[in-house]
């Protein structure tokens, strides 16, 4: 998961399976509270899966600054090529 394409299909796939989403609405604009409805309980399983693929935790201080899917992966590739 070194891309931001990478990251944005492994969200995708997540979201589709965690929150039964259709793929189609997962995109990089759609906002996570109001187009995707996720809430904060959706938004800590969405961590923990990012954590598991990744083997890093985001910062929860991060993480509620997105607001879009694009935000999301944009924080995961910051995560993951930091230590490179």
């Amino acid at each position: 998961m070194q891309t931001r394409e990478d990251i944005f299909n492994t969200l995708q796939a997540a979201m589709v399976e965690l929150f039964e989403l259709e793929p189609e609405r997962v995109t990089l604009e759609a906002n996570l509270y109001q187009d995707l409805e996720i809430d904060s309980i959706d938004a800590v399983d969405l961590i923990d899966h990012i954590k598991r693929k990744t083997g890093k935790k985001i910062a929860a201080d991060e993480f509620k600054a997105v607001r879009t899917v694009g935000d999301v992966v944009e924080a995961v590739y910051r995560l993951v090529n930091a230590a490179a």
